[in-house]
C-alpha cells in the first residue's frame, strides 16, 4: 500500500469511526516504511488517549505442561516426547503466585495445557480448587488459561475468584483451525469467549501470526473479535517447535506481528493488548509497546522450574523476564508501570458493565 492509500483510513480511526474489514486488511497489508511508520504512530496516539504512558504486568504460572491435545504448532502437544513435562504442587503454585504478587505484577495468569488429570475429571475439582487457593492467597486479579472447558464451569470459576478467562482461537479460518488444532471443535472453543461474557468474566482472544493464514484471515479475525465483547486481544508470532509437524515451517517476520498489534489497537482502542515476552523475550519489548501494546505478559520468576509457551526457556533462568529487568527497559522509553489499583479499578468497571448488560 502507498502512503496515500492508508492515510484516510488512519484518520477515520483517529476520528473514532469503526473500520470495515476491507480497511483493516489494507492496514495490515501496508509494507512501505512510511506507511508502516504512520500506522504505528496512529496506534500510539490511540493508546495514549485511553491509557497514557502506563503499562500493566502479568505474572505467568504455567502449572502443568501435560496436555491431551496434539496441536500442530505446540511444543507441549501430547505426542511430543521432547517436551518438558511437570505438574506443580500446591505449595509450589502458592509460592510462585505470592512471589509474583510481591514483585509488582497486576495479574496472576494460571496457565496449563489441557492436562488429562484435570480435564478427565467431570467436575474439574482440581482446577476450581486451585483457583480458590490462589485467590485466597493473593490480593490481585486472576486470569485462568485452562483450555476449552464446559459452560457450567464459568460461573464456578468466577465464584472461586477468577476474573479472566484466556482461550485463544489462533485463527478464525475454520479450515486452518482444523490443521492447527486437529480433532478439536472450533465452535466449542469460540464459545469459551461467549460464555465468559455471558457469566460476567473478562475474556482474552488471540491469533497466531505466520501459521499459513492470509492477510485477509488476520483482518477477519480482528473484526470477529469485535463481536465477542472481549477485553484483551492478542497477536503473537509463530515460533517453530522441535518435534512438531510445523517444525520446518518458516516463521513470519516479526513486523507482521507488530502491524497486527497496531491494527488491533485502532480497531479495539479501549482493550488491553499484550506485548508477550514469549516470542523475542525482552529484546522485543520496546517494538511491541511502540506498536500499541500496553500489557507485558509472560513475566516469569527465575530459577523456579517454570517453562514458557512459544519459547520454553527464553530469558527465564537468567532473570530476563523479571519485573526488575522490565523496569530498567521501561525507564529508557518513558513508560510507567501502572499502580495496582488502576488495574483493579479498570477491570472492575468492565465487570460491572457486563453485570449491567452494557456492551463494551
Amino acid at each position: 500500500m502507498k502512503d496515500a492509500d492508508i492515510t484516510p483510513i488512519l484518520q477515520k480511526s483517529l476520528d473514532g469511526q469503526d473500520l470495515t474489514v476491507t480497511e483493516i486488511e489494507a492496514l495490515l497489508a501496508a509494507e512501505d516504511q512510511n506507511s508502516v511508520a504512520q500506522l504505528f504512530e496512529a496506534a500510539r496516539t490511540v493508546k495514549t488517549q485511553y491509557f497514557g504512558n502506563k503499562v500493566f504486568l502479568y505474572g505467568f504460572v504455567y502449572f502443568s505442561t501435560h496436555c491431551r491435545n496434539n496441536c500442530s504448532f505446540c511444543f507441549y502437544r501430547s505426542s511430543n516426547t521432547d517436551s518438558v513435562r511437570y505438574r506443580k504442587t500446591d505449595d509450589e503454585i502458592l509460592e510462585l503466585a505470592t512471589s509474583l504478587e510481591d514483585s509488582g505484577v497486576h495479574v496472576i495468569d494460571l496457565t496449563m495445557g489441557e492436562d488429562p488429570l484435570i480435564h478427565n475429571d467431570n467436575h474439574y475439582n482440581r482446577l476450581t480448587d486451585l483457583v480458590k487457593m490462589v485467590n485466597d492467597a493473593v490480593d490481585i486479579p486472576l486470569m485462568v488459561s485452562p483450555g476449552a472447558i464446559p459452560e457450567r464451569l464459568f460461573p464456578v470459576l468466577m465464584e472461586n475468584g477468577a476474573d479472566w478467562i484466556a482461550c485463544y482461537q489462533e485463527t478464525h479460518n475454520m479450515e486452518l483451525f482444523k490443521k492447527l488444532r486437529p480433532d478439536q471443535d472450533y465452535e466449542f472453543r469460540l464459545n469459551q469467549k461467549k460464555w465468559a461474557d455471558k457469566y460476567g468474566l473478562l475474556a482474552e482472544e488471540g491469533i497466531m501470526i505466520g501459521v499459513g493464514e492470509s492477510v485477509k484471515d488476520r483482518a477477519d479475525s480482528i473484526d470477529t473479535m469485535r463481536g465477542l465483547n472481549v477485553n484483551q486481544v492478542r497477536a503473537m508470532s509463530f515460533v517453530p517447535q522441535e518435534n512438531t509437524p510445523m517444525s520446518v515451517n518458516s516463521p513470519s517476520p516479526f513486523i507482521e506481528e507488530l502491524k497486527a498489534i497496531a491494527v488491533m489497537r485502532l480497531v479495539h482502542p479501549k482493550n488491553l493488548i499484550p506485548a508477550s515476552l514469549d516470542v523475542e523475550g525482552v529484546a522485543g519489548l520496546k517494538t511491541r509497546l511502540a506498536a500499541g501494546a500496553n500489557v507485558i505478559t509472560s513475566i516469569i520468576p527465575p530459577r523456579k522450574g517454570l517453562a514458557g509457551v512459544a519459547q520454553h526457556e527464553l530469558d527465564i533462568d537468567d532473570g530476563g523476564r523479571s519485573v526488575e529487568q522490565i523496569e530498567a527497559i521501561l525507564d529508557d522509553i518513558d513508560v510507567k508501570i501502572a499502580d495496582k489499583y488502576e488495574y483493579i479499578n479498570l477491570i472492575e468497571s468492565w465487570k460491572n458493565s457486563k453485570k449491567a448488560g452494557v456492551s463494551l
